[in-house]
């Protein structure tokens, strides 16, 4: 009997090994780690074929404004990315991802290793981000690469961090937009934890 147990979890293990290997991120790439607060956590991506996206983000339709789609150039020379390039810019440590949603949905779930700037508190932090208070206005001449989310398609907060960055001198060059969002991430079943605060 203990046989005939130990047969029947090896293949069950088996089958769950050779199912992750195939639900793979790209082609290229299985999982990375990304360093969190809370210690490293392997991105990757939900091998269970019964999986479904949270349902915080099942409703298609709400009101608009303030849940309008968001237009996919949110400002000239910001770029908009989509999933393989937050992975690849996480992959290379090139700069900060932000949540720009409020703490509540932060805390509620968001990419491993983002930072937590609200939209409506992101003007008075850009020194985070490598700029310098210079007076009255910032000096973003140090800026570091930032990419930022929210929800998804009809969630304006990233858009409207993005804006207030520009209006500060943030330059667009240094900000990439991920317009998908958390939705997005979680739709192809990406690793999700809990935000820190």
């Amino acid at each position: 009997m203990r046989i005939l147990l130990a047969l029947v979890l090896a293949f069950s293990l088996g089958s769950i090994s050779a199912a992750t290997a195939e639900v793979r991120i790209s082609k290229e790439i299985l999982s990375i780690s990304v360093a969190t607060d809370d210690g490293k956590v392997e991105i990757k991506r939900n091998p269970d074929p019964n999986n479904v996206i949270n349902q915080a983000f099942s409703k298609t339709s709400r009101k608009c404004p303030p849940f309008c789609i968001q237009p996919h150039e949110v400002a000239p020379g910001v770029q908009t990315v989509g999933e393989l390039e937050v992975i690849n810019f996480l992959k290379a440590k090139q700069g900060i991802l932000i949540d720009a949603r409020t703490v509540e949905w932060h805390v509620r779930g968001t990419i491993p290793s983002a930072k937590n700037i609200p939209f409506t508190e992101v003007s008075g932090r850009l020194d985070e981000l490598g700029c310098a208070k210079s007076g009255a206005k910032w000096d973003c001449s140090n800026a570091k690469d930032v990419m930022l989310f929210c929800n998804g398609l009809w969630c304006g907060q990233s858009p409207t961090a993005i804006r207030a960055m520009l209006r500060d001198g943030y330059p667009a060059s240094k900000i990439y937009y991920y317009r998908n969002g958390i939705n997005g991430w979680e739709s192809v079943g990406l690793t999700v934890v809990e935000g820190s605060i």
